[in-house]
């Protein structure tokens, strides 16, 4: 809903789709960077796109500082979007792919499952993984598990079962007496997918051609964005005010003549006679003259009136808002800076992929 808000009120283009029948937008008004939050992936004639999902609250924050600064240092930036945070929660292991993928549009994240191992009562522990990498099918990777058991590669596991319920997701891997936890758990990290990679690839249609981006140009490439929406937004408020005006100024003007109007109306043979005659006696336009001709007797009530004179005044302060939008670039960023905050105070969780200081080899 968010993505698709303002729509109606001609902040994009639209354009033929595939078979001509009817007309789509070229793009979504959005009022966050979905490629980021959501991420995406797609695959095209030699280039592709990989981009991890990020976390809601943090892309605002970067969205907002630069927004207030647009020359924000790389690091500072990066102090912002921590980096991916995968739905499936997890580990990120080290800064160096981040940092490559944040700066240059291509990078190699490592993740790692979130496992945890626990004693048992009786002697003996076992292996509990509650979190997997971010594209791993739970039931693939107990099966791999199972083979490797079988193909004795993993000698120290005795049991292996799923315990996940409605709660989330929870493998048990029973270890036999003798055996490292610590070892096993680092032999399930290398011949798994409780460690996958996800290659980063920051590609996205600019003006309709793709280029892979770092992290600050896909940001102000959304900045600029927001701020053509906010732009024609106004533009199309403006013009209904400015239409609205217009007919309650022609409303205004029967009511101080309204004897006349009356006059010239039951003289008149028809309607287009009497809008003719209306326009020329009142200088009024034709839309006006319409207005008035379909205006009921009740308008003519001193309440009525009231009201007539307090939605014009209120008509005319909104004008002079939109008008001051659409000349101050300081205001349409105060804009997008309010409606971004908006929505992450609205949707925003905490992070749920935790990101380790040390890096995979």
């Amino acid at each position: 809903t968010e993505l698709l808000d303002d729509i109606d009120r001609e902040t994009v283009d639209f354009a033929p789709n595939f078979d001509g029948r009817i007309d789509e937008p070229t793009v979504l008004p959005g009022k966050v960077p979905n490629l980021l939050i959501n991420g995406s992936s797609g695959i095209a004639v030699g280039m592709a796109t990989n981009i991890p999902p990020h976390n809601l609250r943090e892309v605002v924050s970067a969205v907002v500082a630069l927004v207030k600064d647009p020359e924000l240092p790389q690091e500072e930036l990066e102090g912002h979007v921590l980096g991916p945070d995968f739905p499936t929660g997890g580990f990120v292991c080290g800064q160096a792919g981040i940092q490559d993928a944040y700066r240059t549009g291509r990078g190699r994240i490592v993740m790692r499952a979130r496992a945890e191992i626990e004693e048992l009562p009786g002697g003996g522990e076992r292996i509990v993984v509650t979190e997997i990498p971010f594209m791993v099918n739970k039931s693939r990777l107990i099966e791999q598990i199972a083979q490797l058991v079988r193909d004795k590669k993993l000698t120290d596991i005795r049991d292996l079962r799923d315990e996940s319920d409605r709660d989330g997701l929870r493998v048990v891997i029973e270890l036999k007496r003798d055996a490292i936890p610590r070892v096993v758990l680092n032999r399930l990290y290398k011949h798994t997918q409780m460690q996958s990679t996800f290659g980063t690839i920051l590609l996205a249609l600019v003006d309709g051609v793709p280029k892979v981006m770092g992290l600050r140009e896909m940001l102000l490439h959304f900045i600029d964005h927001r701020q053509e929406v906010v732009v024609r937004r106004s533009e199309f408020d403006l013009r209904k005010a400015r239409d609205r005006e217009h007919i309650l100024e022609g409303l205004r003007i029967a009511v101080d003549n309204i004897d006349e109007v009356i006059k010239i109306i039951r003289g008149s043979e028809d309607t287009d006679t009497a809008s003719i005659r209306l326009r020329a006696a009142f200088d009024l336009s034709e839309k006006q003259a319409e207005a008035i001709l379909n205006m009921r007797l009740a308008r003519l009530t001193g309440l009525e009136m009231e009201k007539l004179d307090t939605e014009l005044a209120e008509i005319r302060v909104s004008i002079e808002d939109v008008e001051g939008i659409l000349a101050s670039r300081e205001r349409r960023m105060g804009i997008i800076v309010e409606e971004v905050q908006g929505l992450a105070e609205k949707y925003g969780d905490d992070r749920r992929t935790e990101i380790l200081p040390g890096d995979v080899i």
